[in-house]
Order: C-alpha cells, then structure tokens, then sequence
C-alpha cells in the first residue's frame, strides 16, 4: 500500500525541485527526507529517483505517480469542500498570497469584511509576486493567489488551478504636476520607474513605451509601488500606476501616504487605448467551491469594486 504522506513528498519535490528546498518547506532535514521517498520507493517497487549530477531527478515512474497523487489530492480537496458546505458557519484558515498593490489597496478591507461576516473564519495573507505565488499555491503553500494579468501578455492557464476574474484595473500614466503634462511619446528623454525585470508588469511596460517610440530610460526599479508614487511626486520620476494605487478603497492608503487621484503633485493621464490590468483571484480546482474560499473571493471582490475606477465585468 502506497502511503499518502510520502506521496505527498514526492510531489513536492516534482514542484520543489530538490530535497534541500522541500526539507525547508516542510520543517525536516533533507535526511529525513531522502529516508522517506526511499520507503516509498520499496512500496512502490520501482525506481522513483535518479541521479542528475549532484542532485536528484524523478524517473518516469515517478512522475506518473505525481500525476495519481494530484488527482488523489484533487477528490480530497473535493470531499472537504462538501463536508464544509454542510457546516453551520464557515471556519477554517485560509492562506492567501497577494502581490504589493492589492496586499496595500485591497487586503485590509477584505479583512475587515471576513472578520464582521465570518468571525471564524482565519485569514493568514503573504505579501508575494505572481512569479512566485502561483507555485506556491500548486505546492499547496497557499490556498488562494492573487494574480494580475496585462493587455496582450496573457498568462499561462494551469489545468490544475481554477482562476475567478475580480475586477479590471485601469493603467495610467503618471507625472509630476510641478511642470505641463506631456503625452507618453515625448516622455523617452525622462527618467523612469518601473518594476524589476523579469516581471509580467515590466515587460507590458516596456512594450507600452516602446509601442510609442521610444525606449524608456528606466533608472529606477522596484516592486514597491509607493515608492513609484513618490519619485513621481517628487519629480524625479514618470510611471504608470495602476488604478488601485490611485484610489483608496475603505481607507486602504497606508498612513504617510496620498493617494495620487487626489495629490496635487501627481498628474494622471490615460495612456493610449486606455489599457487596464485584469485581477484574478486563483486556487486550487479541487478546493474552488470550499466556503471559506467562496467567501474570501467575495470579500476581495467587494473591496476592489469599493473603487468607482473598477468595473468587474469590463
């Protein structure tokens, strides 16, 4: 009989890649788990790892037993999903991963919500990048991923995941207010700000620029958005925020900090076709209709479209 534990872990290590990284993720040494899949490699009477230099490789064996074990999983997230349709109130931890606009924008008055309409109901929210979120949430890292997506880069649909549109996010592009505001074409010679490379924000941002004429001179590179407001206001340099940052749902703006609709140092434009990022609530397919999961998608949905710049069904 194979045992689910150990299954588990080989499927960890298909995500993970090595023994060091799934030890670290689950609190054991990489000893203990090299013992483990040995075990299983015994019940399963079959080769499961090889040797790729220094490090371990799943055989082919292997990764159709991956395969078994996320269908297992799958009906397991199921079946608890029905049990806890049929609970009395809805409970439960709930492990979120939101990345920096929505963690700021979005994250306190989806708290609050959950807290008045569910008092049982325990959310535990990491800040995190999509690059990353979405393989913590596969690895079973996270129960819920928030997601964005840009106008002509669609991202890659994972069969095994279930993905909820929340709302659209309008894009602007942002100046300091101190001088007249140009069109994006004649901003090339200006310092930008801009996420790192690599990521799905800087890449639309780049094409953005360059659809315009120009290569952006980006100086500047951060996944703090507050920090690309204030280069703006204090005029060192332009950006494109997204509407979530110019707003202030429920009070979300962080203390210190203005929201650029409403500063006088920032002026707000609509770049050319007036292109919006698409926000996407993302979990497990398995586990998509469990309650609490139901329930904090409508607490994030509420508190984005709180914003009059959000329109879910656009």
């Amino acid at each position: 009989m194979l045992d689910l534990h150990r299954l588990r872990l080989l499927r960890e290590l298909k995500h993970r890649g090595t023994l060091a990284a799934v030890a670290e993720a689950l609190a054991y040494t990489p000893s203990a788990i090299s013992q483990q899949l040995s075990v299983l490699e015994t019940e399963a009477g079959v080769p499961l790892l090889e040797r790729a230099g220094r490090r371990v490789r799943l055989t082919l064996a292997a990764e159709r037993l991956v395969e078994h074990t996320e269908a297992i999983l799958e009906r397991l997230e199921q079946a608890r999903a029905d049990l806890d349709a049929s609970a009395a109130s809805i409970s439960g931890t709930v492990r979120i991963a939101a990345f920096h606009t929505t963690a700021h924008a979005v994250i306190p008055a989806a708290l609050s919500a959950l807290a008045q309409a569910h008092p049982a109901l325990r959310a535990e929210v990491t800040e995190r990048e999509p690059e990353t979120s979405l393989p913590g949430l596969i690895a079973h890292e996270f129960d819920l991923a928030l997601l964005e997506e840009y106008p002509g880069h669609p991202q890659r649909r994972r069969p095994e995941l279930d993905y909820r549109r929340l709302a659209t996010d309008p894009m602007r592009l942002a100046q300091h207010a101190g001088a007249a505001p140009r069109p994006l074409a004649e901003l090339g010679g200006h310092p930008w700000i801009m996420e790192p490379s690599g990521t799905a924000a800087r890449h639309w941002a780049t094409a953005v620029c360059r659809a315009a004429g120009f290569e952006p001179d980006v100086r500047y590179q951060s996944t703090d958005l507050l920090l690309h407001l204030r280069l703006v206001r204090t005029g060192h340099a332009v950006a494109i925020l997204p509407g979530l940052l110019s707003a202030d749902p429920a009070g979300a703006t962080p203390a210190g900090a203005t929201p650029a609709r409403a500063d006088p140092a920032i002026h707000l434009s609509d770049l050319p076709g007036s292109p919006a990022r698409r926000i996407y609530a993302a979990t497990r397919r398995g586990a998509s209709q469990q309650p609490a999961l139901a329930a904090v998608r409508e607490a994030l949905a509420a508190a984005i479209q709180a914003s009059s710049h959000h329109d879910p069904h656009t």
